[in-house]
């Protein structure tokens, strides 16, 4: 006779979302996010960014001040109506995700990858919650909302942490190949962003969107300033 044991308990109950949420969060899914800097080009470019530590601050008000706190709070906010089966408050959710954008690049960022997002998590694992969503508005929803209709079968928390993870990685993989950086270097950037990515994914959990501000402004400008750019490697 077989004993099931508290981990055999943990691990029927996390089969049916964690390896969907490994992989909507893994640098190999298929949305281009490695096209994006969210403006780390231009800052490097500019000098302001010249060091593991500059990248580290950089991504960190990112996460906790900028577009990726906002993505977040509204993961968070699409997770809960997506639970509930609530298509309309999705929908207007949707809607004020992609106009909360600071840049014509950082909304270029967010609608390319969840478009993409859609598509390929539509194909592979099929959501009612999201497949409503994009019928309704052709494919176009902002990534982390998109993702939180997806991920609505995991616990808020993990979708949180492994978006801002996620999120993170991405920002440090630039750094790595614009600074340059070594890959051991990148490796302690995100090794130092672990306390900032679980605090930001615990504040976002309780943050209601009429409570959502950002103030990285110089972040936003670097957005701006990289449209114009001369030589660039990166889309945003």
């Amino acid at each position: 006779m077989r004993i099931i044991t508290p981990m055999d308990i943990v691990m029927d109950e996390a089969r049916d979302w964690l390896l969907p949420l490994l992989a909507f969060t893994s640098p190999s899914y298929p949305i281009g996010a490695f096209a994006f800097s969210h403006g780390l080009e231009w800052a490097i470019e500019a000098g302001e960014v010249r060091s593991r530590t500059d990248l580290e601050a950089y991504v960190g008000a990112t996460l906790e001040h900028g577009g990726g706190w906002c993505d977040l709070v509204f993961l968070a906010s699409s997770w809960r109506a997506a639970r509930a089966g609530d298509l309309e408050a999705l929908n207007e959710i949707a809607d004020l995700c992609a106009a909360w954008r600071g840049s014509a690049e950082m909304a270029l960022e967010s609608s390319h990858q969840g478009a993409a997002f859609v598509r390929a998590t539509l194909a592979a694992w099929p959501s009612a919650a999201l497949a409503a969503l994009a019928q309704r508005r052709d494919g176009a929803i902002a990534h982390p909302v998109a993702l939180g209709a997806a991920a609505k079968e995991a616990p808020l928390d993990a979708a949180l942490i492994a978006y801002a993870q996620a999120f993170a990685a991405n920002l440090v993989s630039a750094g790595v190949r614009l600074v340059p950086l070594g890959q051991t270097d990148g490796l302690r950037a995100l090794a130092a962003l672990a306390p900032t990515i679980l605090r930001a994914a615990k504040a976002a959990e309780t943050t209601a969107l009429d409570e959502l501000s950002t103030s990285a402004l110089r972040i936003d400008m670097a957005s701006m300033r990289h449209e114009t750019q001369y030589t660039r490697l990166f889309r945003s």
